[in-house]
């Protein structure tokens, strides 16, 4: 049944007639190099739908959502609330719940955040190896460049040559890169190279650590007492 459109406190805190009590099959994390799936709508509500099965990452954690189509409408925005993710398409839509449908992600894009996303998973590993219980209070992850903001009073320029050539050389090493959930019901993920970290992370990553390429890193200065690392792909 199609629904009437959200109000802004609905988008928030929900509805009472079943509206996200369907939750969405992920398949961007069973295989991440996917970008094409014919799935069926399970919800609609004005311009949001969900979707029984999705290849679409919605922004978390950091990284950004895909960019694509479904039904060749452009996704203007894609959320996860909880356990589920809405996708804002145009307004006159006309899908339908039940309505098969054809999902497209952009690769170029899916593939420049995996690697920014694990480029800037591994500096952040290895700043934390560098500054015991220094504190991470920002990250963004875009298609053009990740950055990531810590506390911290020591301007960062002097140890930035060092991390960058730290983070290649593990890169440049080809390790595989274990992405699996620590705990199924919940959907809690995490990432693992042996011998180097295991750290939870519900985001998209690649096989092996090759395929993130060489990276440059610069630092900024975001404010007083604090440190910006920008990760770039080389």
């Amino acid at each position: 049944m199609k629904r009437d459109p959200l109000t802004s406190q609905e988008r928030i805190f929900g509805r009472d007639d079943g509206w996200g009590q369907n939750v969405t099959n992920k398949l961007f994390w069973e295989d991440p190099y996917q970008t094409h799936l014919t799935t069926t709508v399970s919800e609609v509500a004005g311009d949001l739908v969900m979707l029984e099965s999705t290849i679409f990452f919605a922004q978390s954690g950091g990284q950004e959502s895909d960019a694509g189509t479904i039904a060749g409408l452009p996704v203007l925005a894609a959320s996860k609330e909880g356990l589920e993710i809405s996708y804002q398409l145009p307004l006159h839509h006309r899908l339908r719940v039940g309505q098969l449908v054809e999902v497209e992600i952009d690769w170029l894009r899916r593939e420049l955040l995996m690697r920014l996303h694990f480029a800037a998973e591994i500096v952040l590993e290895l700043v934390y190896r560098k500054f015991p219980g220094i504190e991470k209070i920002g990250a963004h992850i875009g298609s053009e460049k990740a950055r990531i903001d810590f506390v911290a009073e020591e301007n960062f320029n002097t140890h930035i040559p060092e991390l960058e050539s730290d983070a290649n050389e593990l890169i440049q090493r080809d390790l595989t890169i274990i992405s699996e959930f620590s705990d199924e019901g919940s959907e809690r993920r995490y990432w693992q190279i042996e011998g180097f970290s295991k750290v939870p992370c519900g985001g998209t990553h690649m096989r092996s650590t090759a395929e993130v390429g060489e990276i440059r890193l610069n630092r900024r200065n975001p404010g007083k007492g604090k440190e910006r690392i920008e990760v770039r792909l080389g």
